[in-house]
């Protein structure tokens, strides 16, 4: 168990204690909260300092999924570093360093999300609160070799927490054991009804958006779980018509693009943060995209996405592909020698994005060294189904 200075997890002043209900579900397991997330009394900073300064003092009361847990008896043990504004899959924080991956410390821990995932994988908390908005609970889980969910959007209220990009943005978590994420989703997740496992469908063009290495490692991993619970189809889901997962891709940077510049881009302007050489390049990029760009073909593709996932899964079908492309990215790597990380990142997890389907990230396996996540999502609502099958409850 690594102490949270150990793991750089926490941001400065981070290291606080809300002690949960007498009694409850969680009765002393112990969470922390991303930065973005609202803990009553302390300032929600969502990694800037600036940003701090200018957004009213602390916090009036717990953010939703906060208060849930405390309800259910964990404790809160600290607010966790997110990168600046939740807007990097790097998880280096250029004001608050960059957590431990500790799993695979010469690597990046993942973002936006990277405090909770290091607390985590680094058992200095048991249960970690993040969002996911492109890929920030599912990107960190998969690089920490931990449990991840990106839930249905809109399940979960994101009451208390910055939004990003509102219509692609939810609360998700991380736990490393099954019976303890299960524990969890039984307290956030509403109650939805059982249905059993049907078929697993192996996405071959997103296996095929992975290196090698990681699809011989966690193709075994997927075959295994389709013959224990059930056959096994393979299909490609972003088809010619869509454009293909490029074609996906585009659409879901210019939407989130529009949405982060739609929200944010006034008090950038006005406050001018210090962002940093990993982050300053998005939000340039966002607001290029929101002066030039027409969102609505990419408001039309998404529609045509959640079209082509209602025609090939039925209740009780799995989609399976591996979470991320390869293992994280050695630590120390610039902004440009980064540059192909995040689209083909986004490759993989804009499926989810664009759809709103729930999304577990499961751990597969080790390459290089570093872990690597396999991913089953299946269709709206089945977050319950999703836990249930691979966590236990």
């Amino acid at each position: 168990m690594a102490t949270a200075a150990e793991l750089g997890c926490l941001v400065p002043g981070g290291e606080i204690r809300v002690e949960g209900a007498a009694e409850g579900p969680l009765k002393g397991v112990t969470f922390v909260a991303k930065d973005i997330f609202d803990v009553a009394g302390t300032i929600t900073s969502c990694g800037n300092p600036t940003w701090a300064s200018t957004h009213g003092g602390p916090a009036r009361k717990h953010a939703w999924a906060v208060q849930k847990l405390l309800d259910a008896g964990a404790p809160l043990v600290g607010k966790s570093v997110t990168d600046q504004l939740a807007f990097s899959i790097f998880g280096e924080n250029f004001h608050h360093g960059t957590p431990r991956n500790a799993a695979a410390p010469d690597r990046q821990p993942g973002g936006s999300s990277s405090g909770s995932a290091s607390a985590v994988a680094g058992k200095f908390s048991a249960v970690g609160l993040g969002t996911d908005t492109g890929g920030s609970v599912r990107i960190p889980a998969s690089y920490n070799g931990i449990i991840g969910l990106r839930p249905t959007h809109g399940i979960l209220p994101t009451d208390g927490v910055m939004d990003l990009a509102a219509s692609f943005d939810t609360v998700g978590w991380f736990a490393r054991s099954a019976n303890l994420f299960a524990r969890v989703g039984d307290v956030l997740l509403p109650e939805q009804e059982r249905i059993p496992p049907r078929r697993f469908l192996i996405a071959e063009d997103l296996f095929e958006a992975a290196d090698p290495a990681v699809r011989d490692a966690v193709l075994p991993k997927a075959e295994e779980l389709a013959a224990r619970l059930g056959g096994k189809k393979y299909a490609r889901v972003a088809t010619e018509a869509l454009g293909g997962l490029d074609g996906l891709g585009a659409a879901f940077r210019t939407l989130q693009l529009t949405e982060i510049w739609k929200t944010h881009g006034d008090w950038i302007e006005r406050e001018k943060p210090e962002f940093g050489p990993k982050v300053a390049p998005n939000f340039a990029a966002a607001k290029q995209v929101f002066e030039t760009e027409d969102p609505a073909p990419a408001r039309a593709l998404r529609e045509r996405v959640k079209d082509r996932v209602a025609a090939l899964l039925d209740p009780g079908d799995m989609l399976v592909f591996p979470t991320a492309p390869f293992p994280a990215p050695k630590l120390g790597q610039s902004f440009e020698e980064l540059a192909e990380v995040r689209p083909r990142v986004m490759r993989l997890t804009c499926l989810s994005g664009l759809s709103g389907i729930p999304q577990l990230s499961l751990p597969a396996g080790v390459v290089d060294g570093a872990p690597i996540g396999l991913s089953i999502a299946t269709l709206w609502h089945g977050d319950r189904f999703l836990v249930r099958t691979f966590c236990g409850g």
